[in-house]
């Protein structure tokens, strides 16, 4: 699919730092607000945010028929409902207003002073309201890594690993968005040489390096959601940190899943990077075998090139990368993790977050958690303070990138950062 709001070509009159995550070819959308501006939508451009609300009070969207006040909510979900297709109107509109030859904006230097809000100002929020959250467990490498150092190595794989996107539903209320402190969970855990359990703050915290997708349609129970027909039921992509207390879910997985070890928090990025930006980084996935179920099946290339890292910053001291991943290593794409979600019946709302699950590469430096980075703590982390780390300390701040680059564009999320606090 080929939109003139993906051109290389495209310049904006709006300065554009040298590698910002924002270009004119992004145009991701969030919720932020000011000193003077309660919580209202708007598109990041380089350093600044454009303050939607204003933009369609003003005339700039007449021509896209948008309902009245859509823009000035606290949450994107009446937006998001409007379908993708609406989205991509809106965005190409704001591309076109933000071309470098257009001066429909650009002239009006009240306008520019107004809806045109430098980042430094502004505070962002929660993008939507999220009313479900499913994780994922889809990357071959992850799944692997810990099958190997808990289970057998020769079987590291679970027998239904490679036949369906393996997922747990998860806690929506517990979904905070990026500069949002997480305190250590607390929960029974049962040391290896004790005979019953004790109740702690959990000494292996860690995070889970994974890509989110949104849903922008409301289905009916009952009905399902295809392979070919799931992209245009999704609006766009966040970094996401699922936050992970090891030594908890080791004692309460069996035989239902996670529970404590991972409802005390999860942090999202604030820009919602929509799938139409990232049109142009479409990779081929893993090769799938044995094949799939015909319901699972698909045509095209439904991965994403989308080069992702992770750092980890102590309190007083510079932040140190200790894992460089990429969203294209998903064995299991976006389609066939909603087609899967839906085949059964189940019901999607507008706003729900479905995590990929840990983001693990082929090399130990790609791998997209403390688990497998050092092993269930036996070949501990060195950063660059000096310090060692076989699991996350209190006061460590966590900070999560991604971009995708082609043809000197770069598409980037912003950052998702989280700071570790002690157990209350």
């Amino acid at each position: 699919m080929m939109l003139k709001s993906n051109s290389p070509n495209l310049k904006s009159w709006v300065d554009v730092p040298k590698g910002s995550d924002f270009p004119i070819q992004n145009i991701p959308f969030g919720i932020f607000k000011t000193k003077y501006l309660s919580p209202v939508a708007g598109v990041a451009i380089g350093n600044h945010v454009i303050d939607l609300v204003y933009l369609h009070e003003n005339g700039f969207f007449d021509k896209l028929s948008l309902p009245q006040g859509i823009f000035n909510q606290k949450y994107l979900n009446d937006f998001l409902a409007l379908g993708r297709k609406k989205g991509r109107e809106v965005r190409e509109r704001i591309s076109e207003l933000l071309r470098h030859d257009n001066d429909e904006l650009k002239s009006n230097k009240a306008a520019c002073e107004i809806a045109l809000i430098p980042m430094s100002e502004v505070q962002m929020l929660m993008p939507v309201r999220v009313p479900n959250y499913t994780d994922f467990y889809s990357s071959e490498e992850h799944a692997t890594n810990v099958g190997s150092m808990f289970r057998d190595p020769k079987n590291a794989l679970l027998p239904n690993w490679k036949h369906l996107p393996v997922g747990y539903h998860g806690r929506a209320s517990s979904i905070v968005v990026s500069g949002t402190p997480i305190h250590r969970p607390k929960g029974q855990v049962k040391p290896p040489d004790a005979e019953f359990p004790v109740f702690c703050p959990s000494q292996k915290l860690d995070f889970e390096l994974e890509v989110a997708f949104i849903t922008c349609a409301e289905t009916k129970l009952g009905s399902h959601i295809t392979t070919k027909d799931a992209e245009e039921n999704i609006f766009g992509l966040v970094l996401f940190n699922d936050w992970s207390a090891r030594d908890i879910q080791t004692w309460e997985y069996v035989p239902l899943g996670p529970f404590l070890s991972k409802n005390f928090g999860s942090t999202i990025s604030p820009w919602i990077v929509t799938l139409d930006a990232l049109e142009p980084f479409r990779v081929k996935g893993p090769e799938q075998f044995p094949h799939v179920l015909p319901y699972l099946s698909f045509d095209g290339e439904k991965n994403y090139d989308i080069t992702l890292e992770v750092l980890i910053q102590p309190e007083k001291s510079e932040p140190t990368i200790v894992s460089r991943s990429n969203f294209k290593y998903m064995y299991w794409n976006i389609a066939q993790q909603l087609a899967h979600h839906t085949v059964n019946g189940c019901n999607i709302q507008v706003g729900d977050m479905y995590g990929s699950g840990t983001i693990s590469g082929p090399s130990p430096g790609s791998y997209g958690s403390m688990l497998e980075l050092a092993w269930n703590g036996q070949r501990p982390l060195h950063l660059a303070d000096g310090s060692e780390r076989k699991f996350l300390l209190d006061n460590d701040t966590v900070i999560i990138r991604g971009h995708a680059e082609k043809d000197g564009i770069r598409i980037g999320f912003g950052e998702c950062k989280g700071k570790l606090l002690g157990a209350l």
